[in-house]
């Protein structure tokens, strides 16, 4: 009869070590290990690499990052003088890449009717695609009811349509190839619901949606998908955001935290994910790993806590601040 005691024991200190493991990490168990232990992004050397939404912030960094492995870039984004300032330091970190290794495409990827040609323009540039990296994407901050239906049709043109039309037409690629890989910046806001995101929060669970379901499709067909979720990042992100009015943009300054990660530090697990070819992987400081976790794996527990500790709780481990205060 010892036997259930001990099988008893062995699950309590199982969902123990996945509460109390983020407190030590950046970054969700399996990353972990790969970042430490699996391929680096020096194992993409030589690979051509698309990366949208490249002028700053995690798709800037990220660049960085497969510069220094060797990689042939593609930097897209609608600022040309930014994306320049990119390439530039790209070639900086790698001394060993020409400048022709690195070329700048600009443009709008909501413009979804010119994608087949920007494509057809990338696989004219190197003659082939290995990853497309769908980073491009803004956030949002409104009170959900007060949002305009043009702004859901916004949010999801830019963060969920524009990189279901590329992935699309990379995927058809990809199949006359023989291989290739698609990663997408989606969010953890894609796992739980992000208060005051409403639009934001549709699109990233959108966008799980989508891939999960290709992802079934391509099974041992040699196409990878790499989701990475992103927590608190330390870029000028709410600058950008998405409001309840069309065409309307934030525009406050985005607090320097210490429980945000540096887009430095994301864009090398990102690097890493990439690599080892992760299906899934969560980026964020321990507070909003953790609250994922328990979102995700303990939503009993979730039920009980959630409204004591309130929706300005989650908006400070995001934002490091309310930035949308309704009273109840």
């Amino acid at each position: 009869m010892i036997i259930l005691p001990l099988i008893g024991l062995c699950l309590l200190l199982y969902y123990l070590f996945y509460l109390i493991f983020p407190r030590f990490t950046d970054c969700d168990l399996k990353l972990f290990f790969y970042d430490k232990f699996g391929k680096s992004p020096d194992t993409l050397c030589g690979q051509v690499v698309w990366i949208t939404g490249a002028s700053s912030g995690i798709g800037e960094h990220l660049a960085y990052v497969l510069a220094k492995a060797g990689c042939k870039l593609i930097l897209s984004a609608r600022r040309e003088a930014e994306l320049q300032k990119v390439k530039s330091n790209c070639l900086t970190a790698n001394p060993k890449l020409q400048d022709h290794d690195i070329q700048v495409l600009i443009f709008d990827v909501r413009v979804m009717e010119s994608h087949e040609r920007i494509f057809n323009d990338v696989l004219t540039t190197f003659g082939r695609l290995d990853i497309l990296v769908n980073n491009a994407g803004r956030s949002q901050r409104a009170v959900w009811e007060d949002i305009d239906i043009a702004v859901d049709r916004e949010v999801f043109d830019l963060n969920t349509f524009s990189v279901v039309s590329l992935s699309r037409l990379a995927v058809k690629y990809f199949h006359r190839q023989g291989r290739g890989h698609i990663a997408v910046t989606s969010s953890l806001a894609g796992i739980l619901g992000a208060p005051f995101s409403g639009s934001y929060t549709g699109s990233k669970h959108a966008i799980h949606g989508y891939f999960e379901s290709l992802r079934m499709e391509k099974i041992n067909q040699n196409i990878a998908i790499t989701l990475v979720c992103p927590g608190p990042i330390q870029t000028d992100f709410l600058a950008e955001s998405f409001t309840e009015n069309a065409g309307e943009k934030y525009g406050q300054q985005t607090e320097v935290a210490s429980n945000k990660v540096s887009a430095a530090r994301c864009a090398k697990l990102f690097g890493s994910a990439i690599a080892n070819q992760l299906e899934e992987v969560w980026i964020g400081h321990s507070n909003s790993i953790q609250l994922t976790y328990a979102v995700k794996y303990y939503p009993n527990l979730t039920n009980l806590f959630m409204p004591y500790i309130g929706n300005a709780f989650i908006q400070r481990i995001r934002d490091a601040k309310v930035t949308v205060n309704v009273q109840p």
